[in-house]
């Protein structure tokens, strides 16, 4: 390389650094930094006193977690949840009350009642009044709304991040073969031209957050330029694993626009995880060890990478189910039968990503502490048998924290991964310059300390801020989550990616045992890409700013304001519909 490439690339380094603070910082200004501005779809008046009713799903109850807390000594800690539907039309369901649930004198029954503005609800003795919220007030109540995108403009910073994209690949140009340039070019403006598309797509669907897709291409990119560098002879099929995975990602988010439908998935998609994950276990051949690849075809894929979508859009659950038990055992049963065949199978570090998902959703679903410490305790056990019964999952963990005791075989990939990252810098060698790329295992499994050492560390502790953000985002939608589903399957899905994220970077630093799991989004490999693309989908239904999601449909009020006087007068009774048993109907004796 002449003095005016060492120049380019050294220019590059610093260009790159102020490009992803940025970015970064851009995303995190819009995303955790605004107010939450509550979505109002209905009212519930109590003792002179109208309460407005934030979620689709709310419980009302004697409880101070419950959306809508009435203190009179006749009303149960958790009586009852009033459901709003993808038609707007709400149903009010008996959860544990003691004397029941009553909708204009008639007891709901096991399918709950429908209830209509201006309909009387008795809970306990206590009584309240529906109000639904007209067509023209949803209107005006969104107005109000600031709308995403309003204090940092989403299109300046893709535009930064496409500029960040072409300073990766001058540095690629600057490194790579010539042979190879012309697959990599192509690579990183199939990218650019990508990102831009799925920009203008949300553009057109009127929606002005584009924050969370930023932080997933410029993780994407990253991930290119590791593809780009340590296997530039299949970057051809690198790009159309990308096209797949924003694909899939914006089919998964129009799909969860519609809360009933996507419900009614739930039990087929768990039993085509339970079968793809059975016929992994029983075909596949093990590969160091473990049977986590399936080829069919000729093509290769990781199962459990599909699975974990199927199992957080199986898991997640709405409020009107949490509470029965029978779920919830459905979904430890489910849950028990996932981790066990990954511990059977040898891949000990998914296992652990989705029993530490599994938790989360247990103590989302359950609220129950004791659950939490019952699973754990039964995956200790599981655990001392899986290492009792796999021996190299025993010597991985003898190994841990000794890696520098033998630098020639267990602890072979970490010492290599240490030394490359610490000779990196800050500032990184550049793209393609390093030489970790030659390692066994170091596109995936230690693809963190392979861009420390090609971009450096401060471009390396950027790409963890990225994951960390939209964690945050998604702690922070869920609690302001539409439904329980949408807040259940965010946090699950983050929670999936960072326990991924922590097993690849503490695992090949050497602090925790080297469990050979990919970085979201960086890692090479398309199968790891997709799943981590389709979990975005998870995040994005849960955001509900004004304007911010396309996995987010638009509502307007369930009725018009002139048929108010109309519904009062012509169903002064709750309305009843043909899948309400009569036998079922009780009359309200005060």
């Amino acid at each position: 390389m002449d003095l005016f490439g060492e120049y380019m690339l050294t220019s590059s380094k610093y260009v790159l650094i102020i490009l992803s603070l940025v970015i970064i910082i851009r995303c995190i200004r819009s995303m955790l930094s605004e107010r939450y501005e509550p979505e109002v779809w209905a009212y519930l008046s109590h003792n002179g006193q109208v309460h407005s009713l934030t979620h689709w799903e709310n419980i009302i109850g004697r409880s101070h977690s419950s959306d809508l807390r009435l203190t009179s000594p006749g009303v149960s800690r958790v009586a009852a949840v009033l459901r709003r539907s993808d038609k707007g039309e709400w149903r009010i369901h008996d959860i544990f009350s003691k004397g029941g649930v009553w909708v204009n004198g008639v007891k709901t029954g096991s399918k709950g009642l429908p209830v209509i503005h201006g309909d009387q609800i008795n809970i306990g003795g206590e009584l309240l009044r529906f109000n639904d919220v007209s067509a023209e007030a949803k209107r005006k109540l969104e107005s109000k709304r600031t709308a995403a995108g309003h204090r940092v403009s989403p299109s300046i910073t893709v535009f930064e991040l496409t500029v960040f994209q072409l300073f990766l690949l001058l540095q690629h140009a600057l490194s790579a073969p010539a042979e190879h340039l012309p697959a990599v070019a192509l690579a990183f403006t199939a990218l650019i031209a990508l990102q831009w598309c799925c920009y203008n797509i949300t553009r057109f669907m009127n929606r002005s957050g584009f924050e969370i897709e930023t932080l997933a291409f410029y993780l994407t990119s990253l991930g290119m330029s590791v593809s780009a560098s340590s296997a530039p002879d299949e970057i051809y099929k690198q790009i159309l694993l990308t096209i797949a995975a924003v694909v899939l990602f914006m089919i998964l988010g129009w799909w969860l626009r519609r809360l009933d439908r996507t419900i009614k998935l739930r039990i087929p998609m768990a039993a085509f995880a339970g079968m793809l994950m059975l016929v992994n276990f029983v075909v596949s051949d093990a590969v160091l060890g473990a049977k986590n690849w399936l080829e069919i075809g000729g093509f290769s894929f990781q199962p459990s990478e599909i699975v974990k979508v199927c199992y957080i859009y199986a898991g997640a659950s709405t409020l009107d189910r949490l509470f029965h038990r029978r779920n919830l055992y459905s979904f430890i049963v489910f849950s028990a039968f996932c981790v066990i065949i990954l511990a059977l199978s040898g891949d000990f570090g998914t296992a652990l990503i989705f029993f530490s998902t599994f938790l989360v959703m247990s103590y989302l679903r359950s609220g129950s502490i004791a659950t939490v410490l019952l699973a754990v305790s039964g995956a200790g056990l599981a655990g001392f048998l899986a290492i009792s019964v796999k021996p190299y999952i025993a010597q991985r963990f003898a190994s841990w924290g000794h890696a520098w005791e033998d630098i020639y075989d267990t602890g072979f990939q970490q010492t290599r991964a240490m030394s490359a990252a610490a000779s990196g810098g800050l500032y990184g060698k550049g793209a393609g310059a390093g030489w970790l790329k030659d390692i066994f295992a170091a596109n995936t499994d230690m693809v963190f300390a392979m861009v420390c050492e090609e971009q450096g560390l401060i471009i390396g502790v950027i790409m963890v801020l990225a994951v960390l953000t939209l964690a945050f985002f998604a702690v922070k939608s869920a609690r302001n989550g539409r439904s329980s589903y949408y807040s259940i399957a965010a946090c699950a899905a983050m929670s999936m990616l960072l326990v991924q994220l922590s097993l690849n970077v503490f695992g090949s630093l050497d602090m925790l045992p080297f469990t050979g799991v990919t970085f979201p989004f960086v890692s090479k490999g398309g199968t790891s890409l997709i799943s981590c693309w389709m979990l975005m989908a998870f995040i994005k239904s849960a955001d509900n700013r004004r304007d911010a999601s396309f996995a987010v449909k638009i509502f307007e009020g369930s009725y018009s304001e002139e048929d108010e006087f109309k519904d009062n007068e012509q169903f002064p009774q709750t309305h009843f519909r043909p899948e309400d048993d009569p036998a079922d109907w009780e009359v309200w004796q005060p």
